[in-house]
């Protein structure tokens, strides 16, 4: 099997995922990408996102999943997102969430160390993706 930036290759999807609850979008640009999400995420539809969004993510290397338009966000969702980060973070793909109101509610629970990376909407995410990235510096104790 391939892979494309650490991702197995797959083909950035060009049609919309929809069930009754839930609908994605995906839009490419020369430099990013962006995943939308509006409806419900819950159990029946956490891992269609979480697969939706790693195939965007492997044809980039910028992404932002734009859930502003969710208004029902269950625990699967937080683990669909958990997903999201561990799988961007080993392909090096810089990314960001815009969370709703009720995403924005559940990682107060779930990520109150705020480890997700969180903008305020996806203007803001895409600016935060290009800047360079800050290398943490480790510095040896003196003995």
């Amino acid at each position: 099997m391939s892979t494309t930036a650490g991702f197995a290759a797959t083909a950035f999807p060009s049609q919309p995922w929809e069930s009754h609850t839930a609908r994605f979008t995906a839009h490419r640009g020369a430099t990013a990408a962006v995943v939308s999400a509006s409806g419900e995420l819950d159990a029946s539809n956490a891992n269609q996102l979480a697969d939706y969004v790693v195939r965007c993510a492997a044809s980039t290397k910028s992404l932002v999943v734009d859930l502003s338009g969710v208004e029902f966000f269950g625990t699967a969702g937080f683990s669909a997102l958990h997903t999201i980060n561990v799988r961007c973070a080993g392909a090096d793909v810089r990314w960001a969430v815009v969370p709703s109101h009720a995403v924005s509610r559940l990682l107060r629970i779930c990520d109150p160390d705020k480890t997700l990376p969180i903008a305020e909407s996806v203007t803001e995410g895409l600016a935060d993706n290009e800047e360079p990235r800050r290398l943490l510096q480790l510095i040896a104790q003196s003995r």
